[in-house]
Formats: structure tokens, sequence, C-alpha cells
């Protein structure tokens, strides 16, 4: 651990991995030192034991998380280990002495949120911890001096970055997990965590990917492909379900390019983890763009069929226009991803299928932007993520010709009226279909429940209704909603196997680890308070 006189440590890069201590190891460990000041030549003893009177874990931290689902996972894990370690996690920011802010490079909106938020924190004197993909990409950002920066690898060591930051010391983690040379997925699966949702596991089955396209900038971020093995997902997936959690997200910046660095592939993982699901919980797979789903379509079309994998794949497009993807070096053609979408339609009656699309993109004309058109109008699709294309700096596209800033938004403008103009959902009404309630709608006013096409259906807000799967009739369909009437003489099932944990409860600890927790914090009030 850097002293006072180490200011700033920067780029630490990982030496060791599978003899990392854990969490739980560390926590013991710390029961047992005896803080010894170090000297240090131009100060006094008695400055050194001042300096020491800040005793880290016992502050209250506040988190933003902004992006996908991966970085709401790295976030879970860092608000659990660091509620492991003492800490209390709020979510009031002005209580809050230090604020924890995991970033998402994706879209400018989201770093200028990210970077707006940094700035409202020093101005209330608060300390500052950075994380994700924007100071993982770019740590020398003159926004990001001075501040302390967990890099998207080293979530496992969130404790110590911010121990240090609570004492005014600025310490900056961007190595990579590696292994006898190999690049890892990231930090350890088994790692505590706060789960947003008590009823929903997010594991993040890889990071990094094979491709890279001219306008993203996570690659910059998260990397080339790195794959976890698939007995610690399953033993991940298995824990989850007996910490009471009915659903699971499987997540990464490509999920169907996982494995091809470890030697397998996705239907291997998924068919290994759909043994592990309990009757009723459901699993949902996550982005995959088209060219590695294109191999596996037989098996994915079987595992999609599953009755406990919902029927939902999230395959973004971004353009109907070879010449545009072959700009974007999205490493497809159109009919490539026709292919898949045709394919699974075909085999797995009424599959969503979600996709993205980019307005704008440098050197799209007229004629590339109408060939887009054209693929939303013929396949309707229901979920539809519609982005008019900002320049992400240092990325190759960022140095191409620019659609003039009107044309992008006009586009973006003629495509979003097309998908408003139709209504997927009206055909379902009068169905009657199982539903898996997990949410709160943001109204407060409904329940929010999963179909087997992960439709989102809005129920009556009934306790024994929370985490249950249920039989509801279908009466009224919005854009992006369907309403679900409870069947009178039908029972909730609950696919839980264990009861779920409380809203905050830290995940993968036992009741020993939360009262030496617990112990620790009293001792170290005491402390200060003498």
């Amino acid at each position: 651990m850097p002293s006072a006189c180490d200011s700033l440590i920067d780029d630490i890069e990982d030496m060791v991995s599978a003899s990392d201590p854990t969490p739980h190891e560390r926590q013991s460990a710390r029961k047992t030192i005896i803080p010894r000041a170090r000297k240090r030549k131009e100060q006094l003893l008695s400055e050194e034991l001042q300096a020491d009177s800040v005793i880290p874990g016992t502050q209250k931290i506040w988190m933003k998380t902004w992006g996908c689902s991966h970085n709401n996972s790295d976030g879970e894990y860092m608000a659990g280990q660091l509620a492991a370690s003492g800490y209390k996690m709020t979510e009031n920011p002005s209580e809050a002495d230090l604020w924890l802010l995991n970033s998402c490079t994706v879209k400018n909106p989201a770093e200028d949120h990210f970077r707006n938020s940094i700035k409202r924190a020093q101005e209330q004197q608060k300390k500052v911890v950075v994380a994700g993909c924007v100071p993982q990409a770019q740590p020398r950002m003159d926004y990001l001096k001075g501040l302390s920066i967990i890099g998207v690898q080293q979530i496992d060591r969130v404790v110590e970055v911010v121990d240090e930051a609570v004492k005014g010391h600025s310490v900056r983690l961007l190595g990579q997990k590696k292994d006898g040379g190999r690049r890892l997925g990231g930090a350890r699966l088994d790692l505590p965590k706060i789960r947003k949702n008590p009823l929903i596991e997010i594991i993040s089955i890889n990071t990094g990917c094979l491709n890279a396209c001219t306008y993203c900038k996570t690659k910059h971020a998260r990397g080339d492909l790195a794959s976890y093995p698939i007995d610690e997902l399953v033993e991940r997936a298995r824990q989850s379900f007996q910490e009471g959690v009915c659903e699971i997200w499987l997540t990464s910046e490509d999920t169907g390019a996982y494995g091809r660095d470890i030697g397998t592939d996705l239907p291997t993982l998924l068919w290994r983890l759909v043994e592990e699901i309990p009757d009723g919980a459901m699993l949902r797979l996550g982005m995959t763009n088209p060219p590695y789903i294109l191999e596996h379509l037989e098996e994915m079309a079987k595992i999609l069929n599953h009755p406990r994998v919902y029927a939902f794949l999230h395959v973004p497009v971004q353009s109907a226009s070879d010449s545009v993807l072959m700009d974007m070096k999205r490493e497809y053609c159109i009919d490539d991803f026709r292919r898949v979408v045709d394919f699974l339609k075909e085999r797995v009656p009424g599959i969503t299928i979600a996709t993205d699309i980019i307005c704008g993109f440098p050197g799209e004309t007229d004629e590339d932007f109408q060939e887009t058109v054209e693929l939303v109008r013929l396949y309707r699709f229901p979920s539809l993520f519609i982005n008019q294309f900002y320049p992400r700096p240092g990325t190759p596209a960022a140095k191409m010709e620019q659609v003039p800033a009107h044309v992008k938004k006009q586009r973006t403008k003629e495509l979003s009226q097309l998908f408003h103009s139709y209504n997927p959902y009206d055909h379902k009404i009068g169905e009657r279909q199982h539903v898996l309630v997990t949410e709160e709608s943001f109204d407060a006013q409904y329940y929010v429940a999963h179909n087997k096409f992960y439709e989102q259906v809005l129920v009556p807000k009934r306790p024994e209704f929370k985490g249950k799967m249920i039989e509801v009739d279908i009466y009224e369909a919005g854009k992006h909603f369907l309403k679900g009437r409870p069947v009178d003489d039908s029972k909730p099932f609950t696919p839980s196997i264990a009861t779920p944990l409380q809203k905050g409860e830290v995940s993968g600890l036992t009741q020993r680890d939360i009262t030496s927790s617990q112990a620790l914090c009293n001792t170290a009030m005491a402390c200060m308070k003498s």
C-alpha cells in the first residue's frame, strides 16, 4: 500500500493472479495487522500519527454507474466488496464522504454526465474515485488529473483504492489480469457483490471482443477477447440460485464470441448453465454480433426454445448498407444479418430480435440510409435502439469526413418516426401467458414481468407476485409493454430455491464474515473516538 509520500501511483500492473488474496483473506488479515507509521525525513512522528487519524472503512460511499449490464455487474461487485470491508453504501450523494463514479465511453452524452458528476463532487468537497471504460481508455484526460482510478480488470482491488482515496492519496490501478501470460476475463466471479435487484444476477462471461469497429471506444478500454472458464461461470450461477435469484443475465461486449480464446464456444456454455436453472427461473442472453453466431445457429435455436431460456436475442445491425458496414469494419454483410434473423424466426417461433442502428455514420449516403429504413420496415423490430452518430475521440471514425449535423438529426428523426408507426404487440391481446415477475415499474404503479419472449408485461403490484412465475391474460398492449390480468384460479409458482437476499445485502458472505466486518468497523470507530 502506498504511504503519504507515494502521492501518485500510475499504471500498476498485476504481477499475480491465482495467488491473489481473496477479500475474505484480506479481511481476516486486517485483524492481525498492527499499523506502523512510516518515517518521512521532512515530517515529525507526531505529524505521521495525526495523518493516520483517518480510519478507512468507516465512511459512506455513493456509487453511480452508467452504461451496459457489464458495467452494472462491475458496479455490483465493487459495492459488495466495499460493504464487506465496512464501508456504508448510501443512495444519498449529499451524505456520502466519497463518490465512486463508474463510467461508460460508448457515447458522448454518457461521458459528459460522468465529467459533470466529477465536477459536482469536487464542488461539494467530496473524495472521488473513478472507474469504468472512460478512465481505462483515457486515464490522462485533464479532468481526471489527480483522481484515483480503478481499471476495468481491477475491480477486485476497489477497497485498496478507496482506502487510499479517503486518506487523500491518488492511486491508479489500470493493469490487465494475466495468468501465465494469458489475459484473463477479469476479476474473480466469486467476489462479494450487492445486486441492484436481489432477484437478478448479472454474469459477465467474457470481456473485450474480436472486432475493431472504427467507431468504438469501448475496445480501447476492454481490449481483446478474454473469456471466463465454463466451470467458474457455472459455479457463479449455482451460487446465485442458492441466494434466491430467479433470473440470470449473461453479458459481455460480444457473447457470441465467447470461448474462442479458450477452446470452447457459447452453446457449450449455455447447455451447462441450463442444467443449473431451477424450474420457473429464466436465463437471458446478452448482445451478440452477427459474425460469431452464424456458425452456431442450429444449436442456438435449440437453446432459445428451451423453456428456461428467454426466446430473445440482441443482434446489433448498425446499418443495412454493405458499404457503411465496411467502413465500420463490422466484418459481416447485411445478408449475414438477414440469415441470422430469418433462421431464428423460423426455428424459434415468436422470438424477439432486438437490434441497434447508427444514423449518420461518416460517408453514409441517402441511399445507404434508405436501405436501413427498408430493413426496419421489413422486420418491424419490436426493440430498436436508434443512435445518432457521435464521433468518439481517438477512434478512426472521428477522423473520417462527417455527415452534416442537421442530416444526422433528420435521419434519426425519420427512423424514430418509422419505429413508432407500428405496434408490435397488438396481436398479443387475448393471449394467456406465464410471466416471471422481477421488478417494479418506473412509476411504481405496477410490477414488471417478462414472458417467454422477454416482452415486458405489467401486472398488479401485489407483494405475493414478486419473484414468482404467474399466469396472466393479456388485455392491453402499448408500444413497449403488455398488461396482464392474473388468472383467478392460477397459483403463483416460486422458482427461487432459497429466500432472496434483502435489497442492499451482500452476496457471497457468510454470517461469520458479516460479524467480522461489523466487529472491525466497531473497533475502528472506537479508535477514532479515543
